[in-house]
């Protein structure tokens, strides 16, 4: 049988864009409300709620498990630069987390 938990956080940026996979020291840590059963295999969906910053922000997920996942907030393009400089504004995240 199929779980779902849901709930959100409010992210912002104040570091470049991180570039090296697996370096998550400037991802946040979200705890699940309730813990998915041991060896539940748990998929998470992350959407930014607000527009609060004026460039577009993006969202990435990381090490996603039973009690929680990490995530952090890059920003994805700068129409002043043409590139993206990874710092955002804060918004508000909202995130579902099934298991399959």
């Amino acid at each position: 049988m199929s779980m779902m938990q849901s709930g959100k956080i409010a992210l912002s940026s104040n570091q470049p864009t991180e570039k090296r996979g697996g370096q998550t020291s400037t991802f946040t840590r979200v705890a699940f409300p309730t813990p998915f059963p041991s060896g539940s295999e748990v998929i998470v969906h992350a959407t930014v709620q607000t527009f609060n910053g004026p460039q577009t922000p993006g969202v990435r997920l990381h090490d996603v498990n039973e009690t929680g996942f990490l995530i952090r907030m890059n920003e994805v393009y700068s129409s002043e630069t043409g590139t993206a400089d990874g710092m955002h504004a804060e918004e508000i995240i909202g995130w579902t987390a099934y298991t399959v």
